[in-house]
């Protein structure tokens, strides 16, 4: 069960057989309703587009979100009149999705299986496992996103907990320490300093091309750290770099969205989900107090865009679908054998949800794998491994490898003196 929502699971299956998931049984792939290889699809390159625009925008502008909101417009108006009948968008939810899952288990005449789950995927495992439980033998849920807690304002808690978590390991290292002190200061320094004065730089996308422009705000360089696009252990770097007049490894970052695949990933699905599960009861004051929580000395211009889900509560009413909380905002309880993983620096979804969600799992094993971020097992050799041993044997899986485990050295470029 891929992430996303959205995500292209089909695409996924490179890094699931790099990870050994079907070293020793059948790994069975299936694109969630409205994605990539689904009919229909409900890809949005209208979307696309705008985010390839964006970069040369400021990230939480309202003018910027008008514009996004508009790309939005359009994709719902062609999406319900691609056919007479249309898209119904409502049907496009959680509960749906997991039905999917249960019917093509028995489509396939299989007994038992067990399910595997990474990001929104673990919503929707943990709402497969509540809905559907005959036929499940174990599941593994990996950077945990729980149903009934995930919303606008948690986006801000994790985001919190991952960088935080990024600068307390470079802490805890004596070279990155000295080399970075007070690094939490130095973010929110930046920060403040680009939200009042954004730089604009021409930068060349990573995968190659010509140098596009691109506008760095406190919202872009935010949003840059929560989507891990710099590499954790060059953070400290970056961020050194940045505050000294130097913004190439953030800007590269941020120009490498300048080139997406139209139509690869359903924004479409995105919105249905996230406008009838996550958005609904909480107020544009409720997300703004979690992301005063989570970084007090943050503008609020910054804090009042959701992490990852801009202009949200604007394109959820140009969206229109109805509010499903009442049925999916619900805890899963389970004597199933589960494996939750959590990497310590994922700022999508915070490692202390993998153990938020495990406490109503009474057969589970929680799983934190040191100075990893988003979407574990194709990041950790570990994490494979005790994966590999859980699927052997649910209730008694090899967790061994983990206590040797530390964050990776951070990247030490010199000092200016010594340069």
């Amino acid at each position: 069960m891929t992430g996303g929502p959205g995500g292209d699971a089909i695409g996924d299956i490179p890094f699931l057989i790099d990870s050994g998931l079907n070293r020793n049984r059948d790994l069975i792939v299936m694109a969630q309703r409205g994605t990539l290889h689904a009919q229909p699809n409900l890809a949005c390159p209208e979307v696309d587009r705008f985010y390839a625009d964006a970069v040369g925008l400021r990230y939480d502008a309202p003018s910027t979100g008008r514009l996004l909101v508009r790309a939005t417009n359009e994709c719902r108006h062609r999406l319900t009149r691609v056919t007479a009948r249309g898209v119904e968008l409502s049907a496009y939810n959680t509960t749906e999705n997991a039905a999917d899952f249960a019917d093509l288990r028995r489509a396939l005449g299989i007994d038992r299986w067990n399910v595997y789950g990474y990001s929104y995927g673990t919503d929707l495992a943990l709402t497969y496992l509540r809905r559907h439980p005959r036929g499940v033998r174990s599941v593994a849920i990996d950077s945990v996103v729980p149903p009934q807690i995930v919303s606008l304002p948690w986006t801000w808690d994790s985001a919190g907990e991952g960088i935080r978590t990024i600068f307390a390991a470079c802490a805890a290292q004596p070279r990155c320490k000295k080399r970075y002190p007070n690094l939490p200061r130095v973010l929110t320094d930046q920060v403040r300093r680009l939200e009042a004065r954004p730089l604009t730089v021409m930068a060349r996308p990573p995968a190659g091309g010509a140098p596009v422009k691109v506008v760095l705000d406190g919202g872009a360089l935010v949003n840059l750290l929560v989507a891990n696009a710099v590499p954790a252990v060059d953070v400290p770097a970056a961020l050194d770099e940045l505050a000294r007049g130097n913004p190439t490894r953030f800007a590269q970052a941020r120009a490498a969205g300048a080139t997406p695949v139209l139509g690869e990933f359903a924004h479409g699905l995105t919105q249905s989900v996230a406008c009838s599960e996550w958005v609904p009861g909480y107020t544009r004051a409720d997300l703004l107090r979690a992301g005063r929580r989570a970084f007090p000395g943050f503008p609020d211009t910054v804090l009042a865009q959701a992490p990852q889900l801009p202009f949200e509560y604007d394109v959820c009413r140009a969206w229109s679908v109805p509010d499903r909380t009442a049925v999916q905002r619900v805890t899963t309880v389970s004597t199933v054998p589960a494996l939750v993983l959590s990497g310590t620096f994922d700022a999508k979804t915070g490692a202390r949800w993998g153990a938020y969600a495990a406490r109503t799992l009474s057969r589970s094993t929680v799983v934190r794998i040191p100075g990893i971020g988003h979407w574990v097992v194709p990041q950790s050799p570990c994490a494979q491994n005790v994966l590999a041993s859980f699927l052997a044997r649910p209730t008694a899986p090899d967790t061994r490898c983990v206590s040797g485990l530390s964050p990776k050295p951070f990247t030490i470029t010199p000092t200016p003196e010594t340069a």
